[in-house]
Parts: C-alpha cells; sequence; structure tokens
C-alpha cells in the first residue's frame, strides 16, 4: 500500500502540512517496502485547482491513501471516485511519527 503524507520538508523529521493541495512535498510511505521517499507536489504553485492537480498527480504514482491536515469538498469527492482513502491529522507530527504508526499497523 502506498501512502501519501503532505510535508513541509524533504526530511523524515518535518513536519505535516495542514494544506494538501499548496504543500510543498509529499512523503510517500510504501507499507510493503517501508520505506519513504519524498516528491516535489507539481501543484504547489498552481493559481487554481491545486487540490484536484494534485490528487491528480499521486493517483498516477498508485497512492492508496493521503494523509494531510485538511481536505477540501472537491477533494473528498474526487478521492472518493479514485478509492483513495483520505485520513486527516489535526497535530504537528513529523513524517517519521507518522510512518512509525503505519508501521505499527
Amino acid at each position: 500500500m502506498k501512502i501519501a503524507i503532505s510535508s513541509k520538508t524533504e526530511s523524515l523529521s518535518g513536519e505535516i502540512d495542514s494544506r494538501f493541495g499548496r504543500c510543498p512535498y509529499f512523503a510517500i510511505y510504501d507499507s510493503d517496502t517501508q520505506s519513504t521517499d519524498f516528491v516535489v507536489n507539481k501543484a504547489a504553485d498552481a493559481t487554481d485547482g491545486a487540490g484536484p492537480a494534485a490528487v491528480g498527480q499521486l493517483a498516477a504514482a498508485g497512492i492508496n491513501e493521503i494523509v494531510s491536515g485538511d481536505f477540501g469538498m472537491k477533494i473528498k469527492d474526487l478521492c472518493s471516485q479514485l478509492n483513495i482513502q483520505l485520513t486527516i491529522i489535526k497535530e504537528n507530527l513529523t513524517i517519521k511519527e507518522i510512518t512509525d504508526n503505519f508501521k505499527s499497523k
């Protein structure tokens, strides 16, 4: 399973970014290999439609779940159609803390 986490930095010690469509990076955690890679959010600087564009980028990468601080209604509907699960985390956790949580499941 591949999980995308909105991230402020390209580091496991960086924190989750509450802005899904505008976050600068996505941490991609692969639960099969327990590895994490970082990719640039190509939609972060879009003038409009950043959220749907980010979903498109992640769907093309085979993401099964997205973790962020919040999602708009368009994102919820779009991800529902694409069978991508959404998880909201309101705490300022690091990427490592979040991935460690997935490892323990």
